[in-house]
């Protein structure tokens, strides 16, 4: 870390501070040395902060300044802009009227028009700093497999493309958010096998019914629970995918337990 912050000639401290902080937070680390470059730039150990990330409108130096005034001009201070690949991100904290929905329609300008633009999830402290970027980087990386994303898109709009590709803030979301919510605590719970055989029969309520052995309508009212426990519909076939691949995460993991 030292010989990364020695830099070049032209650099300033702050800026180098900066990229070795962004490197570490990218790469999964959180711990108190990266805490301490935080406070060199002047951050808070406790703070709450959120991530911009897309393709720069046209060179990083450019973006970089955009995002800064942006974050300026809404009564901000901390901002870390970083770059892998060809994505620029930023970890921007919360201040002021900086709030993730304002904050990146302030900084759109500074990134690339026709490619995926990504807001990552609001988190605390030094951890949530590095799950924020990496979410954020995970769904730039899948935004690919799944046509006519909103724009910006948010991590969780890829939460099943995520972890296909490895992201574990993304599997855990899957299992302990959706597929936990689905199975209930009471093992008499229908909820679970209401969706997963619905989603088995192409949505048809009618093959559900008939092979859970109840009315259609009693498969819709289980479907709607479902909708608001989860915030995922069955019966939208983009939602459908989301639930179907957190029910397979969930099993395999209860299986390995058991």
């Amino acid at each position: 870390m030292l010989a990364l912050l020695r830099g070049g000639e032209g650099d300033t401290l702050d800026a180098r501070v900066e990229s070795v902080a962004f490197e570490c937070l990218a790469d999964g680390l959180a711990d108190e040395r990266v805490m301490s470059l935080l406070r060199v730039l002047g951050w808070r150990d406790d703070f709450t902060c959120f991530t911009v990330a897309g393709t720069p409108a046209k060179g990083i130096g450019d973006s970089s300044r955009l995002i800064r005034e942006a974050i300026r001009n809404l009564g901000g201070s901390n901002c870390i802009i970083g770059v892998r690949g060809t994505w620029c991100v930023a970890l921007v904290e919360m201040q002021s009227a900086v709030t993730p929905e304002v904050a990146c329609t302030a900084m759109a300008d500074a990134f690339h028009a026709q490619l995926p633009l990504c807001l990552g999830p609001v988190h605390h402290r030094v951890e949530g700093a590095q799950r924020s970027v990496r979410s954020v980087l995970a769904a730039l990386a899948a935004a690919a497999a799944v046509p006519a994303l909103p724009r910006p898109m948010r991590a969780d709009d890829v939460l099943p493309e995520r972890a296909l590709l490895g992201d574990e803030d993304a599997r855990n979301e899957l299992v302990n958010e959706v597929y936990r919510s689905l199975r209930g605590d009471n093992a008499d719970d229908p909820t679970l096998a209401t969706v997963s055989t619905f989603l088995k029969s192409g949505n048809s309520l009618e093959t559900t019914a008939k092979e859970l052995n109840v009315h259609p309508n009693t498969v819709r009212y289980r479907l709607k629970r479902a909708a608001e426990t989860t915030g995922w519909d069955a019966t939208d076939p983009r939602e459908g995918y989301v639930l179907q691949t957190a029910i397979a995460l969930g099993l395999m993991k209860d299986a390995a337990q058991s």
